[in-house]
């Protein structure tokens, strides 16, 4: 990425636009949970998140909002329900105050207009956009309840209503209240995430240090990060060496050492050593700002389960609506009184409010979205990650994922003494050094340690799967592997280093082979585990290489996997995914993202394991921020969960309306069985509570 000097973020820096960030995200997760509570958030209907300093806090205002509002209704609420006969009655006590109906009447104004505030405004929004929701049921219902108990006041003959309609405001009111704050949980994680960047930089200049705020790093500053601090931004270290704690960003739990070269992230936190980094990427740029951005988009998106969540509450809120009316015609018709036939029709009305509905799926996405993410999960796609349940085989691409992908080289072997082995060396390293790929990066390393100086190379090419070509002061070198020798029959010396797990790289020097370079490359300690796991839940794994049969049979043996596929190049990798998924599988695929990328998009789940800082693996549905294989098992096993979880509060949701409506309606009167509008509401906020309880379970489910 380059960096263009007329997009430096003076006037606000990476903290303020990740702080933007978390808002939009906030204000989304808002809209989407709280169906209605729009008419609180005085955002702009473009989605623009609220600029300034306020925007940050909006959402706790509300909830303070709400809070001040019940406490407010629950004051008011005691003496309207001393004052009510029916509770009188019921309690066996009776108390003679004048003008007690007045009393209610005048309290129960005030509970109604500023208690059901937030209802109302919510109702007018709704019908204004001709989309009813739950404010409108909720509106409706303590609208008919007020008007009817205050015809009662000025004459109309029957009980009021009073004590009902406060008791439903307050319960009301708490519900919004508790729901709102479990939201705010979900997005806290994304909070964190912002939270993680320091607000201050120690720059290096002129052999000084100087503190300087994080939005006035720029590229190519040097900085000082001392042990124990944050580091403030991505970059390469320059000087020092110290291990990092990068687990909040990768869920990588070990420190991690850092040497002289090595990238830093922003973010991390230092261990022992003091470190000095050049500064690569700040702002928007940085990997924390794309991770947080991951996630909100992810949060964003609607999977499937979502939008069957969205219809049920929207067809909820028709059917509570006839059924209130409904319910009114026909016991009216029955030849009962208004003031029954009112009280049930009020009971229904709020029994039916889809509220749980409304925060059944969204809640789960938001926490199994944020807990993900805080163990190096990053979904960019919600449908893969709920599809992950149903992954029936998945692919590994060996390299990187289930190996470290660190080769180191075994030996060197030279030819009929064509030339010494640093020479070898030393030409492999220059056509090499242009390459990001392992094996290049250990040769590097390798004439690094050697005290070589490589030259440079001139026309570079890359042969696909099999290699690199330069020209290295007037030579022409490749280094290729061995399809490269089968596919032009180069004559080679037989050798024995095909044994064990090596990789085998030839050098030709003007097309002659000089030597070999043999390299081995180790099996990560989680990929058994990985791939135990994996099988205990029945799902199959196969060994995706493009080394040699002897190779991946090796590792594939190692591991007790179920199979492998060895000699496959880059552009076989999306066949092979085809193949299987034409015999019915369901199928993940997980690589590195570079080459894989074909392949990683034809898989039904795209996976990318990204040991660092590319997390944009544009193909990917999933990226593995830590390469580790274990968490492509525990990625499946969170996916099941979070289904589970999200079809788990669809059905209480639903079943719940299904038993209590019927009982709101009086069908079982002739039984006794009556439900109050005031039990009604406390039903209805008790399953809104278990439904946002049960998502926060979900914390459980990861390891």
């Amino acid at each position: 990425m380059k960096n263009n000097p007329g997009h430096h973020h003076h006037h606000h820096g990476p903290k303020k636009q990740a702080e933007n960030h978390v808002e939009a995200a906030k204000e989304h997760l808002e809209e989407k949970m709280l169906h209605g509570h729009e008419h609180a958030m005085h955002h702009d209907t473009s989605g623009h998140p609220p600029h300034g300093e306020h925007g940050h806090d909006h959402h706790r205002m509300m909830i303070e909002d709400f809070k001040k509002r019940f406490w407010v209704s629950l004051v008011l609420s005691v003496p309207v329900i001393i004052l009510s006969p029916m509770v009188q009655h019921i309690l066996g006590f009776s108390l003679d105050i004048p003008y007690s109906l007045y009393i209610a009447f005048v309290l129960s104004s005030i509970i109604y207009f500023y208690g059901g505030w937030p209802f109302l405004t919510g109702l007018a929004e709704e019908v204004k956009k001709g989309v009813p929701g739950m404010m409108t049921l909720i509106g409706v219902a303590i609208t008919v309840a007020y008007l009817y108990s205050t015809a009662i006041v000025f004459g109309l003959e029957g009980m009021d209503f009073f004590w009902e309609l406060a008791t439903l405001i307050v319960i009301m009111l708490l519900g919004h209240w508790i729901e709102m704050r479990s939201v705010l949980g979900a997005s806290k994680a994304l909070e964190l995430l912002v939270s993680m960047m320091p607000a201050e930089a120690m720059l290096i200049r002129d052999g000084e240090t100087v503190k300087v705020r994080i939005e006035d790093l720029q590229k190519g500053d040097l900085i000082l990060v001392k042990p124990g601090e944050k580091v403030p931004a991505d970059g390469v270290v320059e000087d020092g060496e110290s291990h990092l704690n990068e687990s909040m960003l990768t869920g990588e739990s070990k420190p991690v050492k850092k040497n002289k070269d090595d990238k830093v992230i922003g973010g991390s936190i230092n261990g022992n050593g003091a470190l000095r980094v050049r500064v690569e990427f700040t702002g928007k740029e940085s990997y924390l700002n794309k991770v947080i951005k991951l996630v909100q988009d992810a949060q964003k998106t609607k999977s499937e389960t979502q939008r069957l969540a969205d219809r049920a509450a929207k067809w909820l809120t028709y059917v509570a609506l006839t059924a209130g009316f409904g319910t009114f015609a026909v016991w009216l018709l029955l030849g009962k009184d208004l003031a029954f036939a009112l009280e049930r029709m009020v009971t229904v009305m709020v029994i039916s409010c889809p509220h749980a509905l409304g925060l059944a799926v969204p809640l789960v996405v938001a926490i199994s979205t944020a807990v993900s993410a805080n163990n190096g999960l990053l979904i960019r796609n919600r449908t893969a990650f709920e599809n992950s349940r149903k992954i029936t085989t998945v692919i590994f691409d060996k390299t990187g994922t289930l190996t470290q992908g660190s080769h180191e080289i075994a030996s060197l072997v030279i030819f009929d003494n064509a030339m010494d082995e640093r020479e070898m060396l030393r030409l492999a390293a220059a056509v090499e050094q242009n390459s990001e790929h392992f094996i290049a990066q250990s040769i590097i390393r390798r004439a690094k340690e050697e005290g070589i100086v490589v030259p440079p190379a001139q026309a570079f090419t890359y042969l696909p799967g099999k290699g690199l070509e330069g020209i290295v002061e007037g030579i022409d070198v490749k280094v290729v592997g061995p399809n490269y020798i089968t596919e032009f029959d180069i004559p080679v010396p037989a050798s024995q280093a095909e044994e064990g797990v090596e990789t085998v790289v030839y050098v030709l020097v003007e097309n002659q082979p000089v030597g070999y370079i043999a390299m081995r490359d180790q099996i990560r300690e989680e990929s058994a585990e990985a791939i135990r796991v994996l099988k205990q839940n029945g799902i199959k794994n196969l060994l995706l290489t493009g080394d040699n049969e002897r190779v991946a049979k090796s590792v594939s043996d190692q591991l007790q996997m179920d199979g492998f596929l060895a000699n496959v190049l880059p552009h076989q990798k999306q066949e092979k995914v085809k193949e299987l998924q034409a015999q019915g599988e369901f199928v993940a695929m997980t690589g590195d993202g570079v080459n894989d990328a074909p392949a990683l998009a034809q898989a039904d789940v795209g996976i990318a394991v990204g040991s660092g800082t590319d997390v944009a693996a544009e193909t990917a549905d999933i990226i593995l921020v830590n390469s580790n294989p274990q968490d492509i098992a525990s990625l499946i096993l969170f996916g099941k969960a979070t289904y589970r979880k999200m079809i788990q509060n669809l059905i209480w949701a639903t079943g719940y309306n299904v038993i209590a409506l019927p009982l709101a309606a009086g069908v079982l009167y002739k039984q006794g069985i009556m439900v109050s509008p005031a039990v009604g509401a406390a039903l209805m906020s008790l399953s809104t509570v278990i439904v946002a309880i049960n998502a926060q379970l979900l914390r459980r489910q990861i390891k």
